[in-house]
């Protein structure tokens, strides 16, 4: 789904500037979209899972989902929003489950015998943590408020790819937390000028528990939704313009109707988990969900 041209956006007879530019990464950007074709299942076995949570059932980490075949592919994918498995559908390891099997392990899966299941779970672990931030980092360095940020933006995904590379022990050992603290202090900074310049407030932030909220009809410009429960909330209709949603909870979000081209830090597992319509106005580098209206 393609970004039709932002300009023709309005607020009050006032055309809005596009806020996104080309993606000067590209290529870096397909590698972060997940591809279960070219993994080994490692998503529905490194994982713990809650049926609370929207998954099949509760399972520790490092065992098998009941739905994982013997060829390691998912034998109710087609089907998770039918039955309800919100869980899965919202989850993205960002490219790290293919990453791994083929870079890191050469293509080898959790079953082979020469196989260190607990070493490969564990590079997958991290690597879908440098991942998501290798995501947001992409879109950093797009958005054209940021452009006086973006030598930083380079530097922290160069250390970022290089801590990858990694041989799978040392990848699987590594804290990754000081390099995410660094991160987010980043996309912080970030997001601040895009909240200047879609004409946010400082303080537009106004809580962060938005569950089950109406807001329709609420402006929305340069809103602060990061980390924000938005669990059910009503979008339905509304224009994100510079919307800061990075890790908000979209789980059960109508945004049917929705404007979403240009809000900044969406993931593909946000959208997985809310609820939308043919209606709704991607950005360019996230698809539309099968189980989305028409």
């Amino acid at each position: 789904m393609r970004r039709t041209a932002a300009p023709g956006q309005k607020r009050g007879g006032e055309s809005l500037p596009a806020l996104h530019g080309p993606s000067p990464y590209r290529a870096l950007e397909r590698t972060l979209s997940a591809d279960c074709g070219a993994c080994c299942g490692l998503c529905c076995v490194a994982l713990y899972f809650a049926a609370g949570e929207g998954f099949p059932a509760d399972k520790p980490a490092g065992k098998p989902c009941e739905f994982l075949t013997p060829k390691d592919r998912c034998a109710v994918h087609d089907s998770l929003y039918a039955r309800g498995l919100h869980g899965c559908a919202a989850y993205d390891c960002f490219g790290a489950g293919q990453y791994v099997a083929r870079e890191v392990y050469g293509g080898c899966g959790w079953r082979d015998p020469e196989a260190d299941a607990g070493v490969l779970f564990g590079a997958f672990l991290t690597a879908q943590r440098l991942h998501q931030m290798l995501w947001y980092l992409v879109e950093a360095a797009a958005l054209k408020p940021a452009a006086p940020l973006r030598a930083e933006v380079d530097a922290r995904a160069v250390e970022l790819l290089e801590l990858r590379r990694l041989p799978a022990p040392e990848l699987a050992a590594l804290d990754a937390v000081p390099c995410r603290q660094r991160v987010n202090g980043l996309l912080r900074r970030v997001w601040e000028e895009v909240r200047r310049a879609a004409g946010g407030r400082p303080d537009a932030r106004g809580g962060t528990d938005f569950a089950g909220k109406d807001l329709r009809g609420a402006e929305l410009a340069g809103r602060d939704f990061g980390m924000a429960l938005l669990i059910a909330a009503d979008l339905r209709g509304c224009r994100l313009y510079g919307t800061n949603l990075i890790g908000a909870d979209l789980r059960g979000a109508d945004l049917r109707d929705a404007d979403l081209r240009e809000c900044v830090f969406l993931a593909q597992g946000q959208l997985g988990a809310a609820r939308g319509n043919g209606g709704t106005l991607l950005p360019e580098r996230l698809a539309r969900p099968a189980g989305w209206e028409r």
